[in-house]
């Protein structure tokens, strides 16, 4: 029989054994989605706008053009923008309550009540420019940004839409939102740290799933049998993911093939959206030969010295610090101790590269212009990426121990949301 064909089989006759937590249902999900939401919206959005000085925030979006920011802003129903969706933010004074507008036919969710009656006034714009006017901001904060994608979602007509809706005299209010729009993306609530950790619990169990002998069968199973493996799984547990998984095999000598064989040191790079937030995971999994009870000591160091690089890099985390400081800060330490390093690390959240934060990318291990001169912040999670590069004698190679795992800086440090790995995954068990 083909491989193909057997590794098809072992799909059909396969029986779950992992023990996933609790997935919710879609009805459910929407209510999880919605009150996450009308929390940030109450008690954070206020506190980071007074922090980044802004008083008014103006959203605009079309439909199919949707802005990144709007879209963690609508409610679970809503799958997109609605024709031309306008949502107005005002601070009326520390002591007053936000003011939350739509500028659309209907009530945005909960809290942006609809602020405009096409009945009475058909030109949405000239509404739009009256509601600015009447509140008479001292700052109009839209989403233009040079540096980060996330907070660049005012498409160019709508932006100069905008300016003719205004008077002359207050046009020259109208700003960049870009520190207001990223620290709204990067910031994580309370609430939302309970529920984290149980979506980063579920990305750990799937990847377990797929690095074990009930997928993978030694000689007869690919490397991209594996990446569709956690395709088809995300889809049967109704996830989804925001990029396409990959894994790879460094062996002894130089054979290329993708069969996977025992002696084999995997490497995955995964992850899920759920709930609106995602998870992104790099780990490694060793395929024990006839007669071996564990991976090999050579590779068990290896991935120690991994840890070792990610110990360093959040030792460094610190309120104020940028990026390009960490980064710098943290390669120095790790050459100093012997380890070669290259590290990547990302805000991660509502989008997988998310807004924040950046401490290096794979070719900018000199520092990252403007987003990684960006200074962390409390309450904010990070995707630990990087990489150690490891002589193996044994192998007469050079070999990296990929990691990559989710976590949390707060005012109490640096924790990983559903802890990290420090011992290989063994094929089989």
């Amino acid at each position: 029989m083909k491989r193909f064909s057997i590794f098809l089989l072992l799909l059909v006759f396969y029986r779950a054994e992992a023990q996933y937590p609790l997935i919710l249902s879609q009805r459910d999900q929407a209510k999880v989605i919605d009150e996450l939401l009308d929390d940030r919206l109450k008690n954070l959005l206020p506190k980071l706008m007074r922090r980044e000085g802004f008083d008014m925030w103006v959203i605009i979006s079309r439909e199919y053009n949707e802005d990144p920011v709007i879209k963690t802003m609508l409610p679970a129903t809503w799958m997109a923008a609605r024709r031309t969706t306008m949502l107005v933010v005002f601070d009326k004074g520390a002591d007053k309550e936000v003011e939350y507008l739509a500028v659309a036919r209907y009530d945005v969710g909960k809290i942006f009540k609809r602020a405009w009656d096409p009945e009475k006034q058909p030109d949405q714009w000239a509404q739009l420019g009256k509601i600015i006017e009447e509140r008479n901001p001292k700052k109009i904060s839209v989403n233009n940004s040079p540096s980060y994608g996330h907070a660049d979602g005012l498409s160019a007509n709508d932006y100069q839409m905008l300016l003719k809706s205004l008077p002359k005299a207050i046009q020259k209010n109208v700003v960049s939102a870009e520190p207001l729009a990223v620290s709204w993306l990067e910031t994580r609530s309370e609430k939302e740290m309970v529920i984290y950790p149980q979506i980063c619990h579920i990305a750990h169990e799937i990847i377990a799933e797929g690095f074990s002998n009930q997928v993978i069968q030694p000689g007869v199973t690919t490397s991209e049998d594996v990446v569709w493996w956690y395709r088809e799984k995300i889809k049967a547990l109704k996830l989804d993911t925001w990029f396409h998984p990959s894994v790879e095999i460094q062996r002894m000598g130089n054979d290329d093939s993708i069969v996977i064989v025992p002696g084999d040191l995997l490497h995955v790079d995964f992850g899920i959206t759920y709930l609106r937030f995602n998870t992104d995971t790099q780990q490694h999994a060793y395929v024990l030969k006839p007669g071996e009870i564990d991976a090999p000591d050579f590779l068990k160091e290896a991935l120690k010295r991994g840890n070792k690089l990610q110990d360093i890099l959040t030792g460094n985390f610190k309120v104020g610090k940028t990026g390009n400081q960490i980064l710098a800060d943290s390669r120095k330490q790790a050459i100093d101790q012997g380890i070669t390093p290259s590290i990547y690390t990302h805000p991660i959240g509502y989008h997988g590269h998310a807004a924040g934060t950046n401490i290096g990318m794979w070719d900018k291990q000199n520092g990252v212009p403007f987003t990684g001169e960006y200074p962390m912040h409390w309450n904010t999670a990070y995707s630990i990426e990087l990489n150690a590069t490891v002589t193996v004698p044994e192998w007469k190679k050079d070999i990296r121990i990929m990691l990559e795992e989710d976590g949390f800086f707060d005012e109490t440090g640096f924790r990983y949301i559903d802890g990290r790995e420090t011992e290989l995954i063994l094929i089989p068990k």
